[in-house]
């Protein structure tokens, strides 16, 4: 909004010309989103226990000591997330584009998505939300509608090509098969993310290091000097998607303020499947999909620790683990939550830093 405001001023007033910048904007909502989060997290905190009288309901086939410690945690945290991340994108991304629109629209509709499955959860009183088959055909439609806007507005040679890391100038043609690839991206890195959401700033850390990591590569993407130099396919627009993962950063940075040990707050399926949507579809625009899953290893390898236990279970009645998600298999052989949490944390540094990697490896 700023920038569709002020910049055309520039001519008369030059300080507007800044903002013509997506690095001071993608800093602006940055600091936006923090802001916005710090300031309202504790009254949206109140607001959430106050209709939350027992928290959010706890597994009880989870870690039996999450009975005690989590008990009373209020759920849902992920409105406050949400909202600071709308309120800077608005704020100072370019509004006449359309990537940005795209985006926007995956995360806030698995946003609704998560907040329908935590308010059943709370009213039922039951970890059981909405049905599973329910919850992922209402996905695959918002991710389905958003891939078809993106290819739409995408260049022809881009709209439907899989770009593969370490190979320049190459894009594979999927053609039509582009379509459910990109809604499987969208809505596998939505549920990875909600599958690794179980311990105190578990999923959020790792998040906001890929939205990080995705700001770059958006930025890079959509400047041509600097993607013709990396030899990365220049995706014309995609650019303005820096200010949206800046947005997120800030944001994801404002939730952890409450949700590190003890949390005071769980983002609750509201946050987790808006984030994991949000950098699905980010990956899907700077065609980094692939990427995203070396990035976002860490959700990866949550998702297959659960995949490889079903799996097991069904097959030979054995489980490899002694409880999925990975994580609660280490809380089982007795580390500590906060140990979990941080190791976790290194391994998503590593991991990103990997991804970052692949720009320059061709």
């Amino acid at each position: 909004m700023l920038y569709n405001l002020l910049f055309p001023l520039a001519d008369e007033i030059s300080v507007f010309n800044l903002f013509r910048y997506i690095t001071l904007r993608t800093g602006g909502a940055t600091v936006t989103a923090l802001f916005v989060s710090f300031v309202l997290g504790p009254a949206v905190i109140r607001w959430l226990k106050s209709k939350q009288a027992e928290g959010q309901p706890i597994r009880e086939d989870g870690p039996q000591s999450h009975l005690i410690t989590k008990k009373g945690t209020p759920t849902m945290g992920g409105v406050l997330i949400l909202f600071a991340l709308g309120i800077a994108t608005l704020l100072w991304a370019d509004l006449t584009n359309q990537y940005v629109w795209a985006v926007l629209l995956v995360t806030l509709g698995f946003g609704a998505i998560g907040f329908i499955d935590d308010y059943k959860k709370l009213t039922k009183r039951s970890s059981d939300g909405l049905p599973g088959r329910v919850k992922l055909i209402l996905q695959i439609i918002i991710g389905g509608a958003a891939t078809v806007w993106i290819t739409a507005i995408s260049e022809p040679h881009l709209a439907n090509g899989l770009a593969i890391p370490f190979v320049k100038d190459f894009l594979a043609p999927l053609g039509w098969f582009f379509l459910p690839w990109a809604i499987i991206v969208m809505v596998g890195a939505s549920n990875a993310v909600n599958l690794t959401d179980g311990l105190d700033g578990l999923a959020i850390m790792p998040a906001l290091i890929a939205a990080a990591c995705f700001a770059l590569i958006a930025y890079v993407a959509g400047n041509f000097v600097f993607s013709n130099y990396l030899q990365i396919h220049f995706v014309r627009g995609s650019g303005e998607l820096a200010v949206f993962c800046g947005a997120l950063v800030g944001a994801g940075l404002g939730f952890l303020w409450f949700n590190a040990p003890p949390a005071m707050v769980f983002m609750g399926d509201t946050g987790s499947l808006a984030i994991g949507g949000a950098l699905g579809a980010v990956s899907v625009v700077t065609k980094h999909e692939i990427v995203l899953a070396i990035i976002g290893g860490l959700f990866v390898l949550e998702t297959v620790s659960v995949i490889v236990q079903v799996a097991s279970f069904k097959m030979t009645g054995k489980r490899i683990f002694r409880m999925a998600p990975l994580h609660h298999h280490f809380e089982q052989k007795g580390w500590a939550e906060s140990t979990i949490v941080i190791r976790f944390w290194i391994i998503a540094s590593i991991l990103a830093l990997a991804g970052l990697a692949t720009l320059k490896l061709r």
